[in-house]
């Protein structure tokens, strides 16, 4: 074992030990005197002799007084910017009777009264002006959001952007006074073990705050959403916290609560966050007038990378993303990134898989130059991406599908990088893309969804949206249809 001067470290820690119960028991004075001692004790607990400058070392909590240090001026800081969030909508009934000439006729078939559904959630207010953060599935399809302050206040929302496959919505309140915010912290500084605190409205109880550690970094194919690099925490996180904040021992915003793992419906002490450095471009994206969250355009398709592709490339273990596809004229093309590639690292930071990638690319401006780090034929190389934005196809407008047929209600557009990007599809992908299929619209009510690609028409190939209105404008009551719908083509007979 090395040593250092005479002594080992047990050695040491021994005499130290000794030296501060001596200078404890000697009374205030003296202890105050020995306080190196202390120091040079709890630097041996943490295995350094110095702390490197401007550089705050994490450590165990040492001696009675941190023991009984508390959360709560941490908590008075920040509580005022967690606030409540309250969405409804109206939802029409549909009577039984609709439909049968007889019961029309004695009870009447226009349905039932309308009934409101209301959700409650959680959210924080990242900006003085007004600028709340929430999940997106908190304000789905709402048709009013109000937004409640700890210290009563409430207030009318406008919801200024959102975004489902992130599951992040950015609203926004106004009023006289400033209102009380949290700054927005670093997510890729925090470390497994990290202290940190939830706060939110569980079960519509109250605004309450739990403890934990950071669980876990990056977790992904957790069945939420389409976003793969959460934070995990073992912080008390029960249904109604969704939306409401993550902090560290800062005070700064670290994640969004978003979902948690439960059989039962309660905390399990399994719970995740979104990063802050993801709540960040969309606020940002929000101040900058865009209703929309856009991520910058590289121009590839990216796949995991499987234990038999590891082995055949010759990696250790399973890492990194696999390009699955390049498309032309892109900023990938011009790099020079091939199929067939794999992405290690993204401007030094690892990539451990293909969700981790579209996480560190997301965050990214859209007119930044990224340095990847490429596993090409068993030799690293450095590639330079200059990002752009996604470009857009002919048209980019969408039309709303009139007249009786099953598409009736259903809004549409041609697919573009742009397009495919905002709906989460492959950049690579043409054609006339559902963009929206409106509540008890006929489209809804026949099965069809957001993102489904509509290839045919009763024998005819859809190309542009302007086909596929004069094709749901034939006068016929026998439908067939064919979509594609997550890579696999359906096809669809039906009389309407």
């Amino acid at each position: 074992m090395a040593r250092k001067g005479r002594f080992g470290l047990n050695t040491r820690l021994l005499i130290t030990t000794l030296a501060l119960c001596t200078s404890l028991a000697a009374g205030p004075t003296l202890a105050q005197e020995n306080g190196s001692i202390r120091d040079l004790f709890g630097n041996m607990l943490r295995g350094t002799e110095s702390a490197q400058p401007g550089v705050v070392d994490k450590r165990v909590p040492f001696g009675r007084e941190e023991m009984q240090l508390s959360f709560a001026p941490l908590v008075k800081q920040t509580a005022p910017a967690v606030v409540n969030v309250y969405a409804s909508q109206v939802v029409r009934q549909n009577s039984p009777f609709m439909g049968d000439p007889f019961f029309e006729r004695f009870f009447g078939g226009g349905g039932l009264p309308p009934r409101e559904q209301s959700s409650l959630g959680s959210g924080v207010i990242v900006d003085k002006s007004g600028i709340v953060v929430t999940n997106y599935h908190v304000i789905r399809d709402a048709d009013e959001v109000k937004v409640a302050l700890s210290d009563g206040r409430e207030f009318e929302s406008t919801v200024i952007l959102k975004d489902e496959r992130v599951d992040l919505a950015v609203l926004r309140i106004t009023s006289d006074q400033p209102f009380p915010t949290i700054p927005i912290g670093d997510s890729d500084a925090l470390e497994v073990g990290d202290l940190v605190l939830a706060m939110g409205n569980p079960f519509g109880v109250g605004q309450t705050t739990t403890s934990g550690i950071v669980s876990a970094l990056a977790r992904n194919r957790v069945g939420i959403s389409d976003f793969g690099f959460f934070i995990q925490t073992d912080a008390a996180i029960n249904p109604g916290n969704s939306g409401g904040a993550l902090l560290d021992m800062s005070g700064r915003l670290i994640g969004i609560n978003t979902a948690i793992y439960s059989r039962g419906g309660g905390s399990n002490g399994i719970g995740f966050a979104i990063p802050s450095n993801m709540v960040r471009a969309v606020v940002n994206a929000a101040e900058n007038g865009s209703d929309v969250f856009e991520r910058p355009y590289v121009g590839a398709g990216f796949e995991a990378v499987t234990p038999q592709v590891a082995e055949a490339l010759g990696l250790p273990r399973p890492s990194g993303a696999l390009i699955s596809s390049v498309d032309e004229d892109s900023p990938a093309s011009r790099a020079g990134l091939k199929p067939g590639d794999v992405v290690l690292a993204m401007n030094g930071s690892a990539i451990e898989h293909v969700d981790a990638l579209g996480y560190r690319l997301a965050v990214q401006n859209i007119d930044a130059e990224i340095a990847l780090t490429v596993l090409r034929q068993g030799k690293e190389t450095e590639v330079k991406v200059k990002l752009e934005r996604a470009p857009e196809g002919k048209s980019n407008r969408e039309i709303t599908i009139d007249g009786n047929s099953p598409f009736g209600g259903a809004k549409v557009t041609d697919l573009s990088p742009r397009s495919a990007d905002r709906l989460g599809l492959p950049t690579n992908l043409r054609g006339v893309v559902i963009v929206e299929t409106p509540r008890n619209s006929t489209a809804e009510r026949v099965g069809l969804q957001p993102r489904d690609i509509i290839r045919a028409v009763n024998g005819r190939q859809i190309d542009t949206a302007e086909q596929m209105q004069v094709a749901a404008s034939q006068e016929t009551r026998l439908w067939r249809f064919t979509i594609e719908r997550d890579g696999r083509l359906m096809t669809q007979v039906l009389r309407y």
